[in-house]
């Protein structure tokens, strides 16, 4: 669903039930000022029923419409998903009150790969960038799914698609030195020869760790002159290569949202093996340096808890509770019929009998029922013990 002017336009979905599912390609539209929804009818071909499909407006005023996931039923009891890549346009015809018209569109470029559950934002630049997915692969009997975590952008004004990619920090280190490249001085204070003099060389390199730590490294260079600069500057780039690299992990059904120029990515689910995995991890990316993602909020493996039932274990506990409840009620019937007959309950005092008059005439009742009950402490089959 997307914002159109004074409407919310809504399309497709789709409906489970126990027995069957349905998918729709139907288009409505929520007035904004009289509350009230209607159906459109849309003229021309549009997109197949679907859900999960990702919507956007463009500058020009369509309604972008990409992908989606829907599933048919091949033979009983085996169904085949199918995850859609083509995309649409729904544009509202000028002059005509109510009249919209379905048009498909084959955007150049590098499209994203197929898949369904990913994510989509506008930039400020009127682009739509596309986030993550899961392709499934399926089987008869297995379904297993790729997640991604890359970055894509559309451009309504070109009509084409394009990959997003990092340039990576820049480094202030290097921008240090191209500026000390030029002094007379070295690295350690002192005055350098003339270029090409045999005259060694002191450099010191600064390493910052994982930690925080600043560590000093003096390296002796026999080889002067501005020459000698370059092997900083490639171990300078080595060490940026080595950092850990921050991103969100692959995953589908992020939330995305863009906020002055940066990208925000929180959430979302992958698989691993047979668990779902569900992050809170929380990152952003400024879109217009494209430079790195920074995590804002990282995910604490330890909040995860797994949840271990499923249908099939909650259905055979409790198959398994019922035949326990049964085999219980037969071995009650079967006490119950082995047992002996219980004991007349203590006689009830007669309507406006006197209690004086009670205890005396069920005074031999009570006695009888003395006698017969065992001692405190007897265990059965021998004689109570006595003091």
């Amino acid at each position: 669903m997307v914002a159109w002017k004074r409407q919310l336009i809504l399309f497709g979905g789709f409906h489970e039930s126990a027995r069957d599912y349905v998918y729709y390609n139907d288009v409505y539209a929520f007035s904004l000022d009289t509350f009230t929804w209607s159906r459109l009818a849309p003229s021309g071909l549009g997109p197949s029923p679907r859900s999960g499909c990702q919507m956007s407006v463009t500058p020009q005023g369509s309604i972008m419409v990409y992908g989606g996931y829907s599933k048919q039923r091949v033979r009983k009891d085996v169904d085949r998903g199918t995850q859609h890549s083509d995309m649409f346009l729904l544009k509202h015809e000028e002059g005509g009150e109510g009249r919209w018209v379905w048009t498909r569109i084959n955007p150049s470029g590098a499209r994203p790969s197929p898949r369904s559950g990913f994510s989509v934002a506008v930039t400020p630049s009127q682009q739509t960038v596309l986030f993550g997915g899961v392709c499934d692969e399926e089987e008869e009997e297995s379904l297993e799914g790729v997640f991604f975590n890359d970055l894509y952008f559309y451009d309504a004004a070109k009509n084409r698609w394009f990959a997003g990619q990092l340039q990576g920090p820049k480094s202030e280190k290097k921008k240090r030195r191209r500026g000390q490249a030029e002094e007379p001085a070295g690295a350690d204070g002192r005055e350098l020869g003339p270029a090409g003099a045999p005259a060694p060389l002191e450099v010191v390199k600064e390493v910052v760790s994982e930690d925080g730590t600043v560590v000093t490294i003096k390296q002796v260079l026999q080889a002067p002159g501005p020459a000698a600069q370059a092997p900083s500057e490639e171990d300078a780039g080595a060490r940026e290569a080595s950092r850990p690299r921050v991103e969100p992990c692959p995953r589908s059904s992020a939330m995305l949202a863009v906020k002055h120029g940066l990208l925000f990515v929180y959430g979302g689910m992958f698989e691993a093996g047979d668990r779902q995995v569900t992050l809170n991890d929380l990152y952003c990316l400024d879109l217009h340096r494209m430079e790195e993602w920074k995590a804002l909020v990282e995910m604490d493996p330890k909040t995860q808890e797994w949840l271990e039932e499923t249908d099939s274990d909650e259905d055979s506990d409790s198959a398994r509770d019922a035949e326990a409840g049964d085999e219980d009620q037969d071995e009650d019937s079967e006490e119950d019929s082995g047992a002996e007959p219980e004991e007349p309950q203590h006689p009830e005092m007669a309507p406006r009998e006197q209690r004086v008059d009670a205890l005396a005439r069920t005074e031999q009742h009570g006695l009888k029922l003395a006698c017969d009950a065992p001692e405190p402490g007897a265990e059965e089959g021998k004689a109570p013990k006595r003091a």
